[in-house]
Formats: C-alpha cells, sequence, structure tokens
C-alpha cells in the first residue's frame, strides 16, 4: 500500500513551533496549492492544506519559513479524529511531512531569488521521523544524520 503526498504551494502564516509534554518539537502551518484549472471566472482556486513537520524538520520550518514562502512538502495524509470542546467527535486531515524543500523564487525586481540550492535535502538535514499525536510521551527511534548537513 502507498500513502505518498507531494505538494507545492505557499505558507499561508508563519509556522507554529511547539512542543509536546516529553519535549518533541511540531510546527504546524497551512499550504495554500492553486488548482491546476481555472473556475467559472476563469481563475486559479486554491485548496488549504495543514501540514505538521516533526523533531528537527519542525524546528528547521519554524526558524527558516514564513508567510509566502513557496515550499515543496513530501509527507503522508493522516485522518486523525478527536473530540471538540463541545463534546462532538471530528476528524481532520493533514499532511505529515518528512522532507521541506525550498523552491526558487522572483524578487520584486525580477531576479532570481534563490542562491544555490534551495532543497533542503541537500541544504539541510532531512529527518524522516514516525510522525504521533502530540499528547503521546514515546521516544522515536533517533534518524541517522550526515555530520554534513547543515541547516537551509
Amino acid at each position: 500500500m502507498m500513502n505518498h503526498i507531494n505538494l507545492i504551494g505557499r505558507l499561508t502564516r508563519d509556522p507554529e513551533l511547539r512542543y509536546t509534554q516529553s519535549g518533541k518539537p511540531v510546527a504546524n502551518f497551512t499550504l495554500a496549492v492553486d488548482r491546476s484549472w481555472k473556475n467559472g471566472q476563469g481563475k486559479y482556486d486554491a485548496d488549504f492544506i495543514d501540514i505538521v513537520a516533526w523533531n528537527k524538520t519542525a524546528e528547521l520550518v519554524a526558524n527558516h519559513l514564513v508567510k509566502g514562502r513557496l515550499v515543496a512538502v513530501e509527507g503522508r495524509l493522516q485522518i486523525r479524529s478527536y473530540t471538540n470542546p463541545e463534546g462532538q467527535k471530528r476528524k481532520a486531515a493533514e499532511v505529515v511531512t518528512d522532507r521541506v524543500h525550498l523552491m526558487p523564487y522572483k524578487k520584486a525586481n525580477g531576479e532570481n531569488g534563490a542562491t544555490g540550492s534551495e532543497d533542503s535535502s541537500e541544504s539541510a538535514p532531512s529527518t524522516s521521523t514516525e510522525p504521533q499525536a502530540a499528547t503521546e510521551t514515546d521516544e522515536p527511534e533517533p534518524v541517522p544524520t550526515d555530520e554534513d548537513d547543515r541547516p537551509f
């Protein structure tokens, strides 16, 4: 079976970084992804997709991404259930990312804003972690990283 998602879009807000009770970092942000067809008014609609990053990826996202930044996200779809404060059972769909790539962008003067490779898999440690609910206290297996990895 396969559960793999690739998205390219812009952050709708700065990522929010928080920590679980056991100290694991988790970052949340929303990605605006344009649809590939135009609506009845001749404009492209967008889907707004919730993204969750864990551990080192969460810290890198929170420290280096801002609202409006164009990124590519690799991950998996997760449907989680929860009970809201009113006692109603709800479901939330979100993409749990294990890799985030910075995409080249144009500056206002038309020049390319990217300097060198903007792919986080080359310029930052890419962590593949086993995502867990924010309230869990089990620590995942450590992910081996290359000593030459450096942040964005």
